[in-house]
């Protein structure tokens, strides 16, 4: 679950004057569909208590904040607005982000509400996101055929995972079952190795934010693990910022 209590400021419960509008069909929008990336942005929106607009069919829009982000759940809970009444079914989630742009999603599901928590209920993360503005780092595909991979010790333990998407502020790797069995969300990994590409090596510590699993055709079952980068010196972030610079060029 993510953890409030070390965050900074968190924003008071939302009120009408916070609404936002949803984004219009026309608002040249861009879709994000990484699970990594609507997990980052769904949490830090409940970092910081920003305030949600939904709209739901048929109703009058309700006020809210997410509560907390569940990756094992693959679910995050909504604390409504006092006295406030979220119907069943087809809704559009709207917020700001960081005040230069809009998220927007839409879910069709049956919410639950969390067990003594009258105001607060469960839904599933949604499958994509639409952005508005978004100045967020963009994550960059690994070049196939290229040298891309992380290294690094864990128990005594060498771990060797491929990586198959990164930016200025996170990768993203591929492991397998048994390799995701020893890590978790929250985990810290110091001094990992990161190779982009035949020439260029990297240090830094990172931090695990995802565990997602699926299944290939060819390797069957593995686990998605998307990390943030927390601690990086100077010299490996300009390393980096050449590397990002290089694929984008492609």
């Amino acid at each position: 679950m993510t953890d409030l209590a070390t965050t900074q400021f968190r924003k008071g419960p939302p009120k009408p004057s916070d609404a936002i509008a949803r984004i219009a069909p026309n608002g040249a929008a861009h879709k994000m569909s990484d699970a990594f990336q609507i997990f980052e942005t769904l949490s830090s929106l409940a970092q910081t208590g920003e305030a949600i607009t939904v709209y739901p069919v048929g109703q009058d829009f309700v006020m809210a904040r997410i509560e907390a982000v569940d990756p094992d759940r693959r679910s995050f809970t909504l604390d409504l607005a006092e006295d406030s009444i979220l119907a069943e079914g087809k809704a559009v989630f709207t917020a700001s982000l960081g005040g230069n742009a809009r998220v927007q999603f839409e879910l069709d599901a049956n919410w639950s509400i969390v067990p003594g928590r009258t105001q607060m209920v469960e839904l599933p993360l949604p499958e994509t996101c639409q952005v508005l503005n978004r100045r967020a780092e963009a994550r960059l595909e690994s070049p196939l055929g290229g040298s891309y991979g992380a290294r690094f010790t864990y128990l005594g333990k060498v771990f060797e995972l491929p990586l198959y998407d990164f930016s200025l502020s996170g990768v993203g790797l591929r492991a397998t079952k048994d390799q995701a069995y020893e890590l978790y969300v929250g985990k810290k990994l110091e001094g990992v190795e990161l190779e982009l590409g035949p020439s260029l090596r990297i240090t830094a510590d990172l931090e695990v934010r995802l565990l997602r699993p699926f299944r290939t055709f060819l390797l069957g079952e593995q686990v998605q693990v998307g990390c943030r980068i927390s601690n990086i010196t100077m010299q490996m972030k300009q390393r980096l910022e050449r590397a990002v610079s290089k694929v984008q060029k492609r």
